[in-house]
């Protein structure tokens, strides 16, 4: 029990009462419910913490969200397979031309990285940020590193793509939104670790906004008598952090007119991908998003889907599409008619990132995520209110999805080992595979002391990015998985 203030203190005044007017308007006044137990420190912090927020935005994305919850079966429809690249229409011949056109791209300093990492990595029970997570390969590499070495790849392939002998090859810009969370903790692992070989001035940090969290009431929910709890508002929020930030006229400035933008927690994305951004140029769309086929209908993932009838593509995610509609099945292929899942891999121009940026803030519809959240009185019930990437393709003119193989490009890591999926067991299995068949069809062999499906080797992307280039590296020798084969 806290001890009430003593009257004759100087402190035990009322609420200000114009803020607790402001509160009463938007019917928030009990955050001030226990003003009589708090210290004079305590009230300090507290009108502060009230008087930072936007208190009519927020009422607006409140009011807006609850309202909008829930996609009804009429207003969308399935992707067409014929706007969709799907891996068995692609011949070599468009996937070397793709290469070349990104190839060119990045070493004119048109293409930056943007990459989503406000998460911690609770779920996986660590308070550290995703990305600095080791998932167990051979060579103990984060996903940070891997990522960093990713591009380093890239741009000594986009070094030797070209002709003209000693021009250089300008550095692929990384922009990190991190969290309030986050934000400290990975500016010092990159310091530490000399940003994995990029120089420190091509890596850019910013940070994502908060947002209140609320009670099933639309009620603010206090962490602690004197503070309101908040969370993260959705990696979505990268575009409005972009414009706070004013790093959309950095972009500018610097010359880049295309964004691969990818989340934290995937051990198998292919950064700054040539291949996709050629195909983005290609096909002169102003967003673009890599697609994995969904595995089963109840699989946690976002689908793909056209709002109304010839309308913009959308997400909607896995929570909010009705569950008929996640088993629904295509008569003629025999797939499931909402099949094209999101996974986060995203291309944008930057002109597009300028009118996102104005216009999804406008529209203030959030995602309502049902949580226990830490409050006052302990863990309650509640929501987190956050926006996606993805609620900014509706605004895109022209969209194009890109079909990709999970077991190449989609390696999650979202559940702590011994969960059933997603952990970072099952992604450091995917790794090891992929890259054991790399090995083999350039021409190596492997041994092993275990099963070979429950091991594999780890190939450095500093020596290949997707497979390329290993002949000279392992025709004819025999490495022992698992292991790391690097220069």
């Amino acid at each position: 029990m806290r001890e009430a203030v003593s009257d004759s203190n100087p402190t035990s005044s009322p609420p200000p009462q114009a803020l607790l007017e402001r509160l009463k308007d938007y019917g928030q006044e009990d955050v001030f419910a226990l003003w009589d137990e708090l210290s004079s420190e305590e009230r300090d912090i507290l009108v502060k913490d009230i008087e930072s927020l936007d208190l009519s935005r927020i009422d607006r994305i409140i009011r807006c969200s609850f309202n909008s919850q829930g996609v009804p079966a009429a207003a969308i429809e399935p992707v067409p397979e014929s706007i969709v690249s799907t891996v068995e229409e692609r011949t070599m011949e468009d996937r070397e031309r793709w290469w070349k056109m990104g190839m060119k791209a990045v070493s004119e300093g048109k293409l930056a990285v943007l990459l989503l990492s406000g998460g911690q990595g609770t779920r996986l029970g660590s308070s550290d940020p995703k990305g600095c997570l080791n998932i167990g390969l051979p060579s103990g590499k984060s996903l940070f590193q891997l990522q960093a070495e990713r591009i380093l790849c890239v741009q000594r392939l986009a070094s030797q793509s070209i002709n003209e002998g000693s021009k250089t090859v300008p550095p692929i810009h990384w922009y990190i939104m991190t969290s309030p969370f986050t934000d400290e903790v990975t500016r010092k692992y990159f310091e530490s670790h000399k940003y994995f070989g990029l120089e420190a001035d091509q890596v850019t940090f910013f940070q994502q906004g908060t947002i209140p969290c609320v009670s099933r009431e639309g009620r603010f929910i206090m962490e602690t008598p004197y503070r309101v709890a908040k969370s993260p508002d959705g990696n979505g929020g990268v575009y409005s952090a972009l414009k706070f930030s004013r790093l959309l006229e950095d972009m500018a400035t610097r010359g880049i007119k295309y964004i691969d933008c990818y989340g934290v927690d995937n051990a198998l994305v292919r950064v700054a991908d040539p291949t996709f951004l050629g195909y983005f140029i290609d096909k002169g769309v102003s967003a673009a998003a890599k697609v994995v086929r969904k595995a089963y209908p109840q699989e946690k993932v976002g689908v793909f889907v056209r709002r109304g009838k010839g309308g913009p593509l959308s997400v909607v995610e896995y929570s909010e599409l009705d569950p008929s509609l996640s088993s629904a099945i295509n008569q003629q292929t025999g797939r499931l008619r909402f099949c094209w899942s999101n996974v986060c891999l995203h291309m944008f121009t930057l002109d597009f990132l300028n009118q996102v940026a104005n216009g999804l803030e406008k529209d203030s519809i959030y995602h309502l995520a049902e949580k226990k959240i830490p409050s006052a009185h302990g863990h309650t019930s509640g929501y987190k209110l956050e926006q996606f990437i993805f609620d900014a393709f509706p605004y895109a003119p022209s969209t194009a999805l890109f079909e990709v193989l999970r077991e190449e490009e989609f390696a999650p890591v979202k559940n702590a080992n011994g969960s059933n999926f997603d952990t970072p067991d099952s992604a450091r299995l995917l790794l090891l595979r992929l890259h054991a068949r790399w090995v083999v069809a350039a021409g190596g062999f492997l041994t092993h002391s275990v099963p070979l499906y429950a091991t594999g080797v780890e190939v450095s992307p500093l020596c290949s990015y997707a497979g390329e280039n290993l002949e000279s590296i392992c025709r004819g020798r025999t490495f022992h998985a698992p292991c790391e084969i690097s220069f």
